[in-house]
This record gives C-alpha cells, sequence and structure tokens, in this order.
C-alpha cells in the first residue's frame, strides 16, 4: 500500500472539513494516493480537471470530497430541488457504486441530499423520488437522466432544477463520450449552466481531446498520473504496476476445458470471467453452475434488466465466487478482493482489455488477469505491449485438464433451452469476432468452425451463412433429432407443441426468416446502429420548422427504407439512393 500513498489528508495545501476528515479516519484512508494528491487542490481551487490514471487509483474519492467541500462553500444554501453537482457515468452498477462512496460522506452532511437515476427501476418512480426529496446531489447515467429532462409535463422541471449547479463530473469520460452516448450527452450539456467546475475522470482518456473541449471544459488543467517506479521518460503503463498479466493458447475445443479446470483450482478465490456476448454468458455461466460444483456462480450482461443491480451487490459481498460477465462490467466497478481477471475473450477494442484487468490490484493491491487465446490470436500479445503499454507474459500449462464438454452436451440433449442457449451463443460469437476493431488479427477466414462447435458443445452447426456451402468433416453431428428435444419447464414446452401443432395444421414448415439475404450476418449492419442513425434523424427533425421539400425527402427516405426491408433492394443500393437523393435536394436548394 506505501508504494501508492501520496501523504496524508492534512498535508494538503487545501485545508479539508473536519467531517470529511473525520469520515476518511473511519474509512482507514489515512493516506491520498496520486490522483487524489494532484486532483483534490485543482478542483476545490476552480480550476477544470483532465484527469487520466491508471485503473483502480482512487479516482472516485479525487471528485466526492471536492464535490462536498465546493457545495460547502457556497454563498446560498441550496434549497430542496436545486442541484449543486452531477455526476454522470456510463453504467448502472457504476453508478451504484458512486452513490455508496457518496452515501458514506453525506451521513455528517444532512444538509445535502443525493439521489440515484439509472436504468433499471421504474422512471415515473424516480420523479416521485425527485420531486419529494429532490437532489442537491445527483449521480446518474446518461439514458436515465436525459428521460427525466423531459419530465416536465409529470410535474418535474429539472433544466430550472440545475440552473444552480456547481460541479459536473463525467466519470469513465472516454466511453461517455463513445457514440453510443454522445447523443445523450450533448442534450444533457445544453440544460447546464456554463458557469460551473467540469471533471473528466478515466483510465484512457486524454488522447479525445476533440471531445473534452466539446463537453465544456475550459482550460482545463491535464493530470496524467503514472505508476511509481516508471521512469519519467518511458511510455506509461497503463495497468496497475501491482498487477501480473498472464496469457495462455489454446485450441477453440479446448478452452472451456482449460477455464473449467482453471476455476476449480481457485476456487476459494474471487474470479471475474469475461466473455465477447450477452448470449456467450447466458450459456457458458449456465454451464460452469453445474460444473465448478460449490462454488456461486453469478451472471451479469447488459441485457439483464432489474436483476443486474441485486446481483452485483450481492456478488460484491461474497469472499469467493465467479461472476460470468460482459464488459458491462470492465469500466470503474470496484469489487472488493478480486484475485483473478479472466478473459475468456479477448474484448473487441484494445482499450477495454486495460479496463478489465483494472478490475483487480486495486488501490495498491496484488492482483492477476489472464487472457485465453487461440493459436492464430498469439500476435495480439506484441499488439497490446505496443498499442496499449500492457506487456504479458506466457502462463505455464494449465494442470489437471479434463473434458467436460460431454456434460455440456448432456445438458442440451435433457433441455432444449440449453440446447438453444448454445447455438445462439456460437452465432453471438462468430458476429462479434468479425467486428473485432483488431481486425489483422481477429478474422472470421481464419476460424476453425469445426472446433469452435465442439469448444460450445454444438449437437449440429447453425444455418447461418458464415458456413453456407461449406463442409465440416471434423465436426460429427449427434445423431438425434434436434427438434424433438423437449423443454424441462413444462409450460415452455407445451407452448412450444401448441405451436407445432398450429403450424401443421397450416402446412408451415417454420416462421418466415427477416434476416438480409445472402449475406453474412457478421457482416450485416446492426439493427442498433439503423436505429441510432433514425432517432438521431427524427431528433433534428423535430427540432426544426420542416418546409414541403424536406417533408418530400423524408417521405422518399421512408419508400427506400420499406423496399430495403421488404428485400427489393440491397444494402448497397439503399446507401446509394439515400445518398444520391440527399445529394440532388441539396444542388436543387443551392442559390443560382
Amino acid at each position: 500500500m506505501a508504494a501508492s500513498t501520496e501523504g496524508t489528508w492534512e498535508s494538503l495545501p487545501v485545508k479539508l472539513h473536519e467531517g470529511i476528515l473525520e469520515t476518511l479516519r473511519d474509512l482507514k484512508f489515512t493516506h491520498m494516493t496520486p490522483v487524489q494528491a494532484a486532483c483534490v487542490p485543482l478542483f476545490m481551487s476552480n480550476k477544470d480537471v483532465a484527469a487520466e490514471a491508471v485503473t483502480g487509483s482512487g479516482k472516485t474519492l479525487a471528485f466526492v470530497i471536492p464535490i462536498i467541500e465546493l457545495l460547502l462553500k457556497r454563498e446560498e444554501k441550496l434549497k430542496k430541488m436545486q442541484v449543486g453537482a452531477l455526476v454522470i457515468t456510463p453504467t448502472r452498477e457504476l453508478a451504484l457504486q458512486i452513490s455508496e462512496v457518496m452515501e458514506t460522506f453525506l451521513q455528517r452532511f444532512p444538509e445535502f441530499t443525493q439521489i440515484l437515476l439509472i436504468g433499471g427501476s421504474n422512471p415515473a418512480e424516480d420523479v416521485e423520488r425527485l420531486k419529494a426529496r429532490g437532489g442537491n446531489i445527483v449521480i446518474a447515467t446518461p439514458g436515465r437522466l436525459e428521460d427525466m429532462f423531459r419530465r416536465k409535463a409529470e410535474g418535474l422541471d429539472l433544466a430550472s432544477a440545475v440552473r444552480s449547479l456547481d460541479v459536473l463530473v463525467l466519470d469513465e469520460a472516454d466511453r461517455l463520450l463513445d457514440m453510443g452516448f454522445e447523443n445523450s450527452l450533448n442534450a444533457i450539456l445544453s440544460f447546464l449552466p456554463k458557469q460551473r467546475r467540469t471533471g473528466l475522470f478515466s483510465a484512457t482518456q486524454t488522447q479525445e481531446l476533440e471531445k473534452l473541449v466539446r463537453a465544456g471544459l475550459r482550460n482545463p488543467v491535464r493530470i496524467t498520473v503514472k505508476e511509481k517506479g516508471l521512469a519519467a521518460t518511458a511510455p506509461a503503463q497503463k495497468t496497475p504496476s501491482r498487477l501480473s498479466n498472464y496469457y495462455t493458447v489454446c485450441r477453440a475445443d479446448e478452452k472451456f476445458n482449460h477455464l473449467v479446470a482453471f476455476l476449480r483450482q481457485h476456487k476459494h478465490e474471487k474470479q471475474l470471467v469475461f466473455f465477447s456476448t450477452c448470449a456467450c454468458v447466458e450459456f457458458y455461466g449456465r454451464a460452469l453452475e453445474l460444473l465448478v460444483r460449490k462454488v456461486p456462480v453469478c451472471c451479469i450482461h447488459g441485457k439483464m434488466k432489474n436483476k443486474r443491480n441485486s446481483i452485483f451487490a450481492d456478488f460484491r459481498k461474497l469472499k469467493s465466487g465467479i461472476l460470468v460477465c460482459t464488459d458491462v462490467m470492465a469500466r470503474g466497478i470496484d469489487i472488493p478482493d478480486v484475485n483473478w481477471v479472466l478473459q475468456y475473450d479477448p474484448p473487441s477494442n484494445a482499450s477495454a482489455f486495460v479496463h478489465r484487468c483494472g478490475r483487480t490490484a486495486r488501490i495498491g493491491n496484488y492482483g492477476n488477469a489472464l487472457v485465453f487465446l487461440l493459436p492464430m490470436e498469439e500476435t495480439y500479445v506484441n499488439f497490446l505491449s505496443i498499442n496499449q503499454k500492457c506487456p504479458l507474459q506466457e502462463m505455464p500449462p494449465i494442470r489437471d485438464v479434463v473434458d467436460v464438454l460431454p456434460k455440456v452436451k448432456a445438458m442440451a440433449l435433457a433441455d432444449r433451452a440449453a440446447f438453444e442457449r448454445g447455438m445462439k451463443a456460437f452465432v453471438s460469437y462468430v458476429q462479434a469476432y468479425a467486428k473485432h476493431e483488431c481486425s489483422l488479427i481477429f478474422r472470421v477466414k481464419d476460424l476453425d468452425f469445426a472446433a469452435l462447435a465442439r469448444g460450445f458443445a454444438l449437437l449440429r452447426l447453425p444455418k447461418m451463412p458464415e458456413l453456407r456451402g461449406r463442409s465440416f468433416p471434423d465436426f460429427q453431428e449427434t445423431a438425434v433429432d434436434t427438434d424433438a428435444i423437449p423443454f424441462k419447464d413444462k409450460n415452455r414446452e407445451k407452448q412450444r407443441r401448441k405451436m407445432l401443432a398450429e403450424q401443421k395444421e397450416r402446412g408451415e414448415e417454420a416462421p418466415p426468416r427477416r434476416n438480409l439475404r445472402n449475406k453474412a450476418w457478421s457482416k450485416q449492419k446492426s439493427k442498433k446502429e439503423r436505429r441510432k442513425r433514425r432517432a438521431a434523424k427524427r431528433k433534428h427533425e423535430e427540432g426544426s420548422d420542416a418546409d414541403e421539400d424536406d417533408l418530400a425527402e423524408l417521405l422518399d427516405d421512408t419508400r427506400l427504407l420499406k423496399k430495403l426491408k421488404k428485400g427489393r433492394i440491397s444494402e448497397e443500393d439503399f446507401e446509394q439512393q439515400l445518398t444520391g437523393g440527399a445529394k440532388r435536394n441539396r444542388d436543387a436548394a443551392a442559390p443560382l
């Protein structure tokens, strides 16, 4: 711990309130981390701050303490419906964690109220809570916060409440400024006063200079905190210095066996296992519950709604256990005493690798991380060393590996739900693989589909465009009619049989498929991307006075979209006609 400290809190050039110092003593935080020592005095002296520090370096206290100090120094006390500080963070788990830390400090400052606005709860209940209790400090995720600004008809005028704002904090700023959050963030920022203190905190964010400026910082002080022991001229290592980072190479059909063997050997430790997709978490998580006995196995992914908060809270309390998750748990989450971070699938981008590893070796503690690579992915080790300043060492072969795939296959034969989960996981894995940013290393054409299918313990290969017209002699399908596999859940099986009987009566073989024809799923543009484009267009149109030409153009675009959905035109034709039509309209509108 000593290696990560930077003097006592009493040694700061600005004096902290006694109530804050007492709370720090109660928490046994006697010394500051480097990021806290750098940020707290600057923030408190009314500077905008853009801080980059390795994950697990104590960034949360670096903004929680200045928020309380700045609100205490206000000349005019905050009223119930006045917001003095706003913390925006990308995930509900991180928001919950920040809220817990803030609540600990506010116990000595009853004059301030805080409110948590995150997904997974009823928005109408949030509105009523805000109206009843107010919220001088708001901790929120972007989507829910933007929604609250639109609730004026329900008696909540959040736009007026934030006029008194003193402090804005964007935690995990680089991810907040990703395309997925940019529209929500811009909408929120439009309501906030320009005269405020702003702080951006992340493990990887200073390269996003333009986006920082857009976020509203005025001449920010940029802080980059390196690990102690690194030379001043050395490139900053982006993972904690007390993290031991390993990799292991194994074939696709041996990978899960190696994971199970490793988890069985570390039963009494706390471990996070990252997969690339929600479907993989569902499939492999259920399998691990069966195969790793007497160990709590929890699953969290982005498609879970109400369950996520309680599962996260329960896992944090465990002394040992396994959390199977997607990258929804990769950023800023502080789970006590994590011994190992296992990356079963490498993440879709290199910066996420650093954030995943940062769930262990936090605040000066020791930790370990291990990534499982396929033979053709081994060059990823060199890539990470150069691109992310993240050196890895090869782990000795895992001992006592046994073949557990027959048991996984037996699960699929006994329950149609397990069979379908395996098929969905396989398809989602291939789709995610095709979208990997490091496409020179992670190439779908290099995948050994037969070995991959064996690794997913599939009974048969799914019908998907990537496999069409190809034979796989190395994959042996199970000699069973998969359509006859029943659901273990009697109600689901009853519904399935009823649906099959109705289809038989109508002479139908199966419900019609709606996928784009003759195009690999891994190459199709995701529905999410198309929805985003349409939503952005609608938003733009709502904010402008559309004339007849605009309406005509919109009508043409709608017709094109219908043709695309019905398969009358290809996506390439759709894009060409869409951009061509826009160009023609611009030319027609141009002055002579």
